[in-house]
């Protein structure tokens, strides 16, 4: 059915589905649409089974004009909508940029789509918008699993409004997924995880909120690129569905299984020190040390978790990665991967062009 806008897929998410679905469904078009802000990264792009078979676009989803060219040149059926602005303590410092591309650029997305999908002839298609978990809000710790608030959170919660209504108001086919907390292999490093990693192989310390007790459920990202297949082969049209990594754990836990992680590989290969010198392990310290408690952000959350039994059972998805071996797997590539986060880091990436 046509081809697939990817939006986003430079970023964290968006660049593990692409790399998920061209390995998947080599026979498949895709069309890469991303702004390049500060997240997206081209880098993330290289090393495609079949790159002839994906197209890479630097614009904006809020260029309606570009979006509708593309739809019609590429005859493209399919949007998997991940760009969006996402990290919480960017929206508490400034969060008109958030209201910009999660409310009107997803507006911009659907009007495009409906356009030109929904004129004569109607042509089959599909809008699956990637949401998150935090639009719930916060749970206690005994509080039941949502079932299907920062300024970032309610960015969002509006864009899945706006979805909901072009289905309602329109007929437009369009799925919705909400997930919980992702990591794994080319995250940007201001989140906890990659955070923590690279500040450790750094020797820097590694900052946790008040007293680390906040509580996420984690799903690693390929889970989550498996999710959204299960969506778009056999969700119902109309539908939300919550995938989640039924992983819940408190940050302060985390850090600490993160910085256990990382003194095991250096105890296994001992060229490791000599690669991290600034670390604390190769200084003869647990990387543990380096944990420091810093004061706790405004509106923090205490706990977010999904009740995933929707897309259990009606789709038959479960996650098949455990956190603990997600979180190994997320260490060694960090490890592996030096020059990405590195040139991450001094701002190089953005030197780097599609592949």
């Amino acid at each position: 059915m046509g081809g697939y806008l990817i939006t986003g897929g430079a970023g964290f998410i968006g660049s593990n589905f692409v790399h998920y679905w061209a390995a998947r469904h080599p026979a498949d078009r895709l069309v890469v649409l991303d702004a390049l802000t500060y997240a997206g990264n081209p880098a993330n792009l290289q090393g495609l089974p079949d790159p002839q078979r994906v197209r890479v676009v630097r614009g904006d989803v809020c260029d309606r004009d570009l979006v509708e060219r593309l739809l019609r040149e590429e005859d493209l059926r399919t949007i998997v909508h991940f760009a969006a602005e996402s990290h919480v303590d960017r929206s508490i410092r400034s969060s008109a940029v958030f209201i910009e591309t999660n409310v009107r650029g997803t507006h911009t997305l659907l009007e495009a789509a409906r356009a030109v999908w929904l004129g004569t002839p109607r042509v089959p298609h599909r809008f699956h918008h990637v949401s998150t978990d935090e639009v719930y809000g916060s749970l206690g710790p005994t509080d039941r699993p949502f079932d299907e608030r920062s300024p970032y959170a309610a960015s969002k919660a509006a864009s899945d409004l706006l979805v909901r209504a072009h289905h309602r108001t329109y007929a437009l086919e369009v799925t919705l997924s909400n997930c919980s907390n992702n990591y794994g292999p080319r995250h940007f490093p201001e989140k906890l995880i990659p955070l923590m990693i690279v500040n450790a192989l750094r020797g820097k310390s590694l900052p946790v909120y008040a007293d680390g007790r906040n509580i996420r459920d984690w799903l690693y990202v390929s889970d989550h690129c498996r999710g959204i297949e299960c969506i778009l082969e056999r969700g119902a049209v109309g539908e939300t569905y919550n995938i989640g990594g039924n992983a819940e754990r408190a940050n302060l836990d985390i850090v600490r299984t993160l910085c256990r992680l990382i003194d095991e590989a250096f105890a296994r290969a001992p060229q490791l020190a000599r690669r991290f010198p600034d670390s604390a392990i190769a200084r003869g310290q647990p990387s543990e040390s380096l944990i420091t408690f810093v004061a706790d952000r405004p509106g923090h959350d205490f706990r977010y978790a999904l009740d995933t039994k929707k897309i259990g059972s009606q789709l038959g998805f479960a996650p098949a990665v455990s956190l603990d071996a997600g979180l190994e797997a997320t260490v060694s590539w960090y490890l592996d991967n030096e020059t990405w986060w590195r040139r991450v880091l001094d701002g190089s990436y953005r030197s780097i062009t599609f592949p």
